[in-house]
């Protein structure tokens, strides 16, 4: 069994509060969650208006295709219009 693991730091320049910022991340978290089979969640920067960190992950036996979903939900997040994604990390263990 193997876990891949996805973070990713997205600046979102139209939020100015945490309302909006909340309300945009957690739409595009509902989407994610609707689109693949992966767990995803904020997993910091909740005090902040513009920044959030989103964390994924995933069990799988196969690292090929682990690596193929984590790529499709990266792809996925990087077209969001309402934010820049400024980082991301990817393990897989």
């Amino acid at each position: 069994m193997l876990v891949g693991t996805l973070k990713v730091d997205v600046y979102i320049p139209g939020a100015a509060s945490l309302k909006d910022k909340r309300q945009v991340v957690k739409g595009v978290i509902q989407r994610v969650q609707n689109r693949f089979n992966v767990s995803i969640a904020q997993m910091d920067g909740e005090d902040l208006w513009q920044r959030a960190t989103i964390g994924v992950a995933m069990l799988g036996g196969s690292r090929e295709h682990i690596e193929r979903q984590l790529q499709l939900v990266l792809n996925f997040l990087d077209a969001e219009p309402r934010w820049t994604v400024t980082q991301v990390e990817m393990d897989l263990r």
